[in-house]
């Protein structure tokens, strides 16, 4: 198991933001003894305030904060351009399943239930920049690279490792909703609103068949569509040779 201080990203920005002093103080010092630079926030709109002025690596959220929620924080970060891409690990005493799956689909990139072990909530953010990394390295204007995968927006093409894959347009939508967003987890809900725009008679049993079609049709690299056990997908982001 690689230990904190041998994590990568060293020296990169991490605001926790908990109206816990004792919870912040914790996830700090375990942050900054791996090498992070820590900010700390005890509210939502302080937050905000301090994700739009030094732009942080990554924000670890509690849910249960005064005035603005997690949820309102986090929705308020996606719907910015500047701050949309911020990745975002929720922290919270909330272990309900509907508690997750809102967090998850409102675009948090992973979610830590309290009581936690700091260690792991150390390398879950480590994680994270890796995917972050890799994600920001692999994109080039209108085309996706991802591991073997090539979409190229504009021609509606999908290759792998240079041979062009045939796939149906809800098959291309699927993959290229699932690219866009990669690393995070897409709800069945979300899937089904952006790719077949929610309609009445389509069930998320459909997105279940859809997925396990398209994963055949990309062979080894189909095992980058993740399923998130009650939740839905996510499209994984392979590490970098350096990491």
């Amino acid at each position: 198991m690689t230990t904190p201080e041998a994590l990568p990203g060293q020296g990169e920005r991490i605001l926790v933001v908990d109206d816990e002093p004792d919870i912040c103080a914790l996830v700090a010092y375990h942050l900054a003894k791996a090498g992070f630079r820590v900010s700390t926030a005890g509210t939502g709109d302080e937050a905000l305030k301090i994700v739009r002025e030094h732009e942080p690596s990554l924000v670890v959220l509690d849910l249960m904060l005064p005035g603005l929620s997690g949820y309102e924080v986090l929705d308020r970060l996606r719907a910015e351009p500047n701050t949309r891409d911020v990745p975002v690990l929720m922290l919270t005493a909330r272990r309900e399943e509907e508690d997750r799956i809102r967090g998850l689909s409102l675009g948090a990139d992973d979610y830590q239930t309290k009581p936690f072990s700091p260690q792991e909530l150390v390398l879950r953010v480590a994680a994270i920049l890796r995917r972050t990394r890799a994600l920001h390295s692999a994109s080039s204007g209108d085309v996706l690279t991802i591991g073997p995968l090539r979409i190229e927006r504009a021609a509606h093409r999908v290759t792998l490792s240079d041979d062009e894959i045939d796939l149906t347009l809800t098959e291309y939508k699927l993959l290229l909703t699932l690219a866009e967003r990669r690393g995070r987890v897409q709800s069945r809900t979300h899937l089904l609103q952006t790719v077949w725009d929610a309609a009445p008679d389509i069930q998320t049993r459909t997105v279940d068949m859809h997925v396990q079609r398209l994963r055949s049709k990309l062979g080894a690299a189909g095992a980058l569509i993740e399923t998130v056990r009650g939740f839905g997908y996510r499209l994984d982001v392979p590490a970098s040779p350096s990491d």
